[in-house]
């Protein structure tokens, strides 16, 4: 099982720059609205993709989605695992918790 990150954690980390965050629902759930300088990545483009966004097999990684019942965010954390990556962890109660604490986002969406 992954190990878990609390939210007082991951914004500490996210503020010092120490880990990069994924964003594992992706799309226009990522548009709307992500943690910020997540990087949206999916389960079904983890093997693509993952060599890529995150080169460093040893670097902090978290991964979230929308709420502890979203599976999004353990799937891509376990591909990531199997990948060889090292340092991942989960923020388990995913963005709906983050911006229930009234914690910033950010969104992708151009102004229009």
């Amino acid at each position: 099982m992954t190990a878990l990150i609390t939210r007082e954690q991951l914004r500490a980390e996210i503020d010092a720059g120490t880990v990069t965050v994924i964003d594992a629902l992706g799309g226009d759930y990522y548009a709307q609205q992500h943690l910020p300088g997540a990087i949206a990545l999916v389960e079904a483009d983890v093997a693509d993709r993952a060599g890529t966004l995150l080169p460093d097999r040893g670097a902090p990684i978290v991964t979230y989605c929308s709420n502890p019942a979203c599976p999004n965010s353990q799937r891509v954390a376990d591909k990531l695992t199997a990948l060889g990556y090292t340092k991942v962890r989960k923020y388990r109660e995913g963005i709906q918790d983050w911006v229930a604490a009234g914690l910033p986002v950010e969104s992708s969406q151009l102004a229009g």
